[in-house]
């Protein structure tokens, strides 16, 4: 099941509606005053935030139209890969940090980011809205998946509560792993680890939301829609268990405003929630194409079998 060159330019051509309309056009919407500074939603204007809502409901209607027949499954990456590059073109936690290292301001800066994933992860699903309004004007059934789920419906809110929480374990398990940079030996902690790299951070919370719906995909059947609810939450989940005022005072006092305790703090919530959704449709997506060559295997050696059977 290898992508055609035609489905290819679809993908490059919806991603590059969400990158010219939102992270190209819309940039001053979010454009940070120092440049060494992060993209923060605390920083945008309520205007600001009603314009890029609308631009990221017109890159999703858009990109859907781009992607026919399979607007559904394309469109949705518009929105969160305009949010990327604004998630690797500004600063990081630790410019921020640098520039006032105190613990009082540790303290707020970590409070005000906890909950900043939910403003992002709105901005995507706007712009799924935009796609399934597109669908609603030029309806295509697209690739047809089956479906062997008869539950009822309080057994797939369980499942999918079961999904978003396995989500969210998986990727935070996964970002501990892949998220690293110059790593020092500290006696209280452990280690400490730098400010990682925006390369860095990409590939760690790709790759790790990729894993998390590859996985809820193939043992719970789960959509992309779990692991991407997950990538709105996890900042809160991170903070509340490794950001400690005895943890964040300790390495005030002891290391440089670069140096963290756990790297995984060291990631920008629209990290988490733009690369984070095209990690877990990029995972789901492989989820599929997993189970069809599984399902094709499984058919040729059955078909094998008879053959060998007849020779013996």
């Amino acid at each position: 099941m290898e992508l055609s060159y035609l489905t290819k330019l679809r993908i490059a051509a919806a991603a590059a509606v969400g990158v010219i309309l939102i992270g190209i056009l819309a940039w001053p919407l979010a454009k940070p005053a120092d440049p060494f500074l992060p993209v923060l939603s605390g920083n945008i204007t309520l205007v600001s935030a009603i314009t890029l809502a609308a631009l990221a409901f017109l890159a999703g209607l858009a990109a859907y139209f781009i992607a026919w027949p399979y607007g559904r499954e394309i469109g949705i990456i518009a929105v969160p890969a305009g949010l990327a590059i604004w998630a690797i073109r500004g600063g990081s936690i630790a410019n921020m940090i640098q520039l006032n290292p105190s613990l009082a301001h540790r303290e707020v800066l970590f409070a005000s980011l906890k909950w900043e994933p939910i403003f992002w992860l709105v901005i995507v699903i706007i712009g799924f809205a935009g796609v399934l309004l597109g669908q609603k004007i030029l309806f295509c059934p697209g690739p047809e998946i089956k479906k062997t789920d008869d539950k009822s419906k309080s057994d797939k809110y369980i499942n999918a509560a079961v999904a978003v929480v396995g989500s969210l374990l998986i990727s935070q398990f996964c970002l501990g792993i892949f998220t690293q940079d110059i790593r020092l030996f500290d006696t209280k902690l452990g280690s400490v680890v730098a400010q990682p790299s925006a390369g860095q951070i990409v590939f760690a919370v790709l790759v790790s939301f990729a894993i998390a719906a590859f996985v809820v995909k193939k043992f719970l059947n789960a959509n992309y829609i779990c692991p991407i609810i997950a990538s709105g939450f996890i900042t809160a989940f991170i903070t509340t268990i490794y950001i400690k005022k005895d943890l964040l005072q300790y390495t005030a006092e002891q290391w440089p405003a670069v140096f963290f305790p756990r790297a995984v703090s060291a990631i920008l919530p629209i990290q988490m929630v733009a690369i984070g959704t095209l990690g877990a449709i990029w995972g789901y997506w492989l989820a599929i194409r997993y189970n069809y060559w599984r399902q094709n295997e499984i058919w040729e050696q059955a078909s094998k079998e008879p053959a060998k059977q007849g020779f013996l």
